[in-house]
């Protein structure tokens, strides 16, 4: 029995559907943080519900993964279909037009619900071109156990030195148990991120009003020999190639008495799968010292689309599944209400995520208090706490980066460190054709 016309065209058009939909496959690119893990992991979630998109992984170290998308997006490459970015590349890849605005999305996403910072940091004049994953502060988490048995007293808002202090007290490197970590891998967004956080609470900037860098100012000298100082003294051998995960297996194995770094790693800290000190943590505001302002940082691993994609509808689907309350339900049932990413929406923080998570109330508040407009004691032009928001922080940042690392390892002294930071940003800056 020959089938009918109408029959033929309906088997083609299923046909046609089955090789579109099922050719239809999103390359992500993301860090190999533990909440963008635990995503991969879940994500198979989204792929049963959405059975015409097929997900493909690039997980990277945050370095590389900056640089691969740096370098992709400029060149238009078209090799990734969602892009694990920050606000520093959020802000400047969207002025650009590179990346896809975050415009038309249903009411059930509850956009009102991400918090009003969050929003504006990934946004540029009012359109949104990425949607948060996590969000940020940095924060103090020390041993409980390890004060107590000291005598000692964790103040709600130390300062650096107070830090210091204790850390010296704290460190005994023969049981390999050391006052401190902090990051030291070079990186804008590695040891800069946090070493900006310093000098910041000890009242420098990275450029006075006219553009100017200002690392030969007494601030900087200050900030930066107080960070190597300690941490020759009571940091971990190695410092200089410790990064967020790397100081994070420190701290967790048990050889950190504090570490200050983002709000994030709270859940990680606190999870006796992957903690060995878990019932010994504390948590407290980052320090600060002659000054609040800018001490502790704002930041958040989004998720963007590239205009190069080919898969634009899809990602956008995937993205806002990610970032949605939804996903957030799925994790408090898969791994509990404490694993729920953080720092993006006002509903996360309800009375039993705050009470599950120690963690959580110091990085609500550390969360609203942290301001990029105005980042630092005396006024700047930037838009950035830990960063500044132009094209060439991301150069100039990594350069200085691998100069106050060469300092910590002592290849070279703070003072060359800092006069070699101010040379070789002056002259970056002035290429670029600053002021403008």
């Amino acid at each position: 029995m020959q089938p009918t016309a109408k029959a033929l065209l309906a088997l083609t058009c299923m046909t046609l559907s089955s090789v579109s939909l099922g050719a239809q496959t999103l390359t992500i690119a993301t860090v190999n943080n533990s909440d963008m893990i635990r995503m991969q992991k879940l994500s198979k979630t989204f792929e049963t519900e959405h059975p015409d998109i097929k997900l493909n992984w690039v997980v990277l170290e945050e370095n590389v993964l900056r640089q691969r998308l740096t370098t992709d997006i400029a060149t238009q490459g078209g090799q990734f279909d969602v892009l694990t970015i920050g606000m520093y590349e959020a802000a400047l890849w969207g002025a650009k037009g590179w990346l896809e605005p975050m415009k038309d999305l249903p009411a059930s996403y509850a956009l009102d619900d991400v918090f009003p910072s969050v929003r504006e940091g990934l946004s540029v004049k009012g359109s949104l071109y990425a949607l948060p994953f996590y969000a940020e502060s940095s924060i103090t988490y020390y041993r409980t156990d390890l004060f107590k048995d000291a005598g000692l007293t964790m103040p709600e808002r130390p300062t650096w030195e107070q830090i210091a202090g204790f850390a010296e007290k704290l460190t005994h490197k023969d049981k390999e148990q050391y006052g401190i970590c902090l990051r030291g891998k070079a990186g804008w967004g590695e040891n800069i991120a946090l070493i900006t956080t310093v000098a910041n609470a000890y009242g420098a900037r990275w450029f006075d009003e006219q553009w100017k860098p200002e690392f030969n100012g007494p601030e900087w000298k200050n900030a930066l020999n107080f960070y190597v100082d300690t941490m020759k003294k009571s940091g971990p051998p190695g410092a200089s190639s410790n990064g967020f995960n790397e100081n994070l297996a420190l701290f967790n194995s048990g050889k950190c008495a504090m570490w200050v770094d983002a709000s994030v790693a709270g859940s990680f800290v606190t999870d006796k799968t992957q903690s060995k000190v878990a019932d010994h943590v504390g948590f407290t505001y980052a320090p600060h010292q002659v000054t609040d302002k800018g001490s502790a940082w704002l930041y958040s691993w989004a998720l963007a689309i590239p205009t190069s994609s080919k898969a634009k509808d899809a990602a956008k689907e995937f993205s806002a599944w990610a970032t949605s309350k939804e996903y957030g339900e799925l994790v408090a049932k898969t791994d509990g209400i404490a694993n729920v990413p953080p720092g993006t929406r006002a509903s996360t923080y309800s009375d039993a995520y705050m009470s599950a998570a120690p963690f959580a109330k110091v990085t609500l508040e550390s969360l609203k208090a942290a301001d990029p407009s105005k980042p630092t004691l005396k006024p700047v032009p930037y838009i950035g706490i830990q960063l500044v928001t132009i094209p060439e922080f991301q150069g100039v940042g990594t350069q200085v980066g691998k100069l106050f690392s060469a300092a910590l390892i002592g290849q070279t002294t703070v003072d060359q460190a800092l006069t070699a930071a101010q040379q070789t940003t002056e002259r970056e800056m002035k290429r670029a054709g600053y002021p403008k």
